[in-house]
């Protein structure tokens, strides 16, 4: 009789399970929602009842859970390398303008990788959650031979992409360590509400996993001959709640416990925010009007451009011009006026020929940023004239709107007529140009001591030279690449007074991270979006004596003192103090990582504090 009412009492437990899910039948057809949910795993549309496994740990066959560990794989690996791809965003124009070189054809290449990373992340994530929802319906799983097929091509596929990044493109990974900088506190906050809400889920599997132990503890007692296998799968349900339950709690208990987003820079009282970096147009404005041509240079200087950035080659008959690329393919129409020559080093021809070629009409025809605004009418037309500028189109732009130039001088190829002179006449030309030697930003490295008897008047500008380098060559400028800044935000240079640009800082958010580390200047392709910013974006300044209704009082009179801001377009987001206080009712004590949603200082509650009084 005892066993029996042992038994009743197993089987309410589970009956108590099962009815957890009836909100499913209730509101869908749960015929049709099996139907749905194997058709995609399986490839089996027909209507039938699926077999439902009997064990809570056996929901499919041995080579289902041999494979599913492929399928884990080829999701982390997915999910990673799209993520990678959307925080290297600012490398996109790069990106594209290598594969350029390589099929001559200019494409968004890199939006085409985009898209194609975000779909295969996309299907191993659909796949993970068909499977979760079918062993939650105690369905045996069955994954059809053809995602099997792509998950394991894919792994590959994935291991080569990275394989690559990991062998070519190490520096891209600092770019990922950036945006986690200045995300950090976005990524905890997110992170402990994700906690939040998994924990429900976890918490009904643990229970759940619990009511079948205590089930099988009473199959012992009642099946004698089947005691060794109830205890293995006792064993198996005891092993599972802990493997489960154990690192989910420590994974909040860090989440709640450390401050990951205290170490983000744009966490700093807003006093001591450094003034906005100035601009240095790069090319002059790209994303307004074909690189490298006075009209690149006007837009750059119409939108506050503090200085102007180019790339000077040479012709071969001495005449210093402005060209990024090491051949004529991509900026001009030498496919239609040469084609032979198309390949040819640019400072091969003389300049009585590259003064002939157009230098625009690419511009209004091929895009050459993906996220850049159309073009008005006008701008088509003057785009559409450009020609490749001197650089004495350059000096003289600047010399009109007083605004610093740099250069990158790029060595003629051998057997050009000014191979070992061309440093010389670069000076020659800016100082007949009459220009300010003060608004010259020299970035060659080499001959700096005649460039200095020469022109004392110049500012030099070092690289990432060690701080006695920079000290013997009595350099106050360094001109750096915006990774650099992953290593300590370069407080180094910072603290010995060395003014320092970055290269290139076109998207807002890392616009934002160097606007919070007190960087002096930037070089962007997107001077008219980074020119709009009045603040940084996901700045938070601290303010420990804000005023701000406090949710637990009436809204008549009462404030709460709190110690964290993040302003988010019209709204904010704050954080209180262990120890927060309300000018109304006392102090209040609350707990850690407890964020107060509000739209304004003095505007209605929008969230919740997990507050006692």
């Amino acid at each position: 009789m005892d066993d029996i009412n042992r038994t009743e009492t197993g089987n309410e437990e589970t009956g108590r399970w099962k009815n957890f899910n009836s909100w499913i039948k209730y509101y869908f057809n749960y015929e049709c929602y099996m139907t749905f949910l194997n058709g995609c795993y399986s490839c089996k549309w027909e209507a039938q009842q699926k077999k439902k496994a009997k064990r809570p740990l056996c929901c499919c066959s041995l080579r289902e859970r041999l494979f599913y560990p492929w399928l884990i794989m080829s999701f982390c690996l997915s999910v990673l390398l799209f993520f990678t791809w959307i925080e290297t965003s600012n490398e996109f124009n790069g990106f594209d303008w290598v594969v350029f070189l390589g099929t001559g054809v200019w494409f968004f290449w890199s939006i085409v990788l985009l898209s194609f990373l975000g779909i295969l992340a996309a299907y191993t994530t659909l796949l993970l959650v068909l499977g979760f929802l079918l062993c939650w319906e105690k369905q045996r799983l069955y994954l059809h031979w053809y995602h099997k097929i792509l998950v394991l091509i894919m792994i590959p596929f994935f291991s080569l992409l990275l394989w690559i990044l990991l062998t070519y493109w190490k520096d891209r990974w600092l770019t990922i360590g950036l945006s986690l900088q200045i995300l950090a506190p976005y990524v905890h906050l997110s992170s402990i509400s994700v906690m939040v809400l998994l924990s429900w889920p976890v918490a009904f599997y643990l229970i759940h996993l619990e009511g079948e132990a205590r089930m099988r503890r009473y199959q012992i007692t009642s099946n004698e001959r089947r005691r060794n296998t109830c205890c293995s799968m006792l064993t198996k349900l005891r092993a599972l709640q802990v493997a489960v339950g154990v690192p989910f709690f420590f994974i909040l208990l860090c989440l709640y416990v450390v401050p990951f987003g205290t170490y983000s820079p744009c966490l700093q009282e807003k006093e001591k925010l450094a003034p906005k970096p100035n601009f240095f147009g790069h090319r002059g404005a790209p994303m307004l009007g074909p690189e490298n041509t006075i009209m690149s240079f006007e837009k750059a200087v119409e939108y506050g451009a503090h200085g102007l950035e180019s790339d000077v080659q040479i012709s071969f008959d001495g005449v210093p011009f402005l060209m990024h690329d090491y051949d004529l393919r991509r900026t001009t129409n030498i496919k239609e006026v040469l084609p032979d020559a198309a390949r040819r080093h640019p400072s091969l021809f003389r300049w009585s020929f590259l003064t002939t070629l157009n230098a625009g009409k690419w511009f209004s025809d091929v895009k050459p940023f993906f996220r850049m605004k159309p073009l008005s009418e006008d701008d088509k037309e003057r785009a559409r004239n450009q020609r490749i500028a001197k650089l004495t189109d350059l000096l003289a732009i600047a010399q009109k709107e007083k605004k610093l130039v740099i250069f990158d001088l790029n060595a003629p190829p051998s057997r050009h007529p000014s191979r070992l002179s061309y440093i010389h006449l670069v000076v020659r030309v800016i100082l007949d140009s009459k220009i300010e030697q003060h608004l010259i930003a020299w970035l060659p490295g080499s001959e700096r001591r005649y460039i200095k008897s020469k022109a004392p008047g110049f500012q030099h500008v070092g690289t990432f030279y060690t701080l006695q380098e920079l000290a013997d060559e009595n350099i106050t400028r360094i001109n750096v690449d915006y990774k650099r800044l992953y290593y300590n935000g370069l407080r180094e240079y910072k603290a010995a007074n060395i003014s320092i640009n970055l290269y290139i800082v076109n998207e807002p958010w890392l616009f934002s991270l160097v606007w919070c580390h007190s960087i002096h200047s930037v070089t962007t392709d997107n001077i008219e979006v980074l020119n709009e910013m009045n603040h940084p974006y996901y700045f938070m300044s601290l303010s420990p004596t804000l005023p701000l209704h406090c949710p637990l009082c009436s809204p008549q009179g009462s404030y709460l003192r709190a110690e964290t801001i993040c302003d988010i377009g019209d709204k904010a987001l704050f954080l209180l103090s262990p120890r927060s206080f309300c000018y109304s009712q006392g102090e209040i004590t609350v707990g850690i990582n407890n964020w107060l949603f509000i739209e304004s200082p003095q505007c209605a509650f929008l969230g919740f504090c997990n507050s006692t009084l």
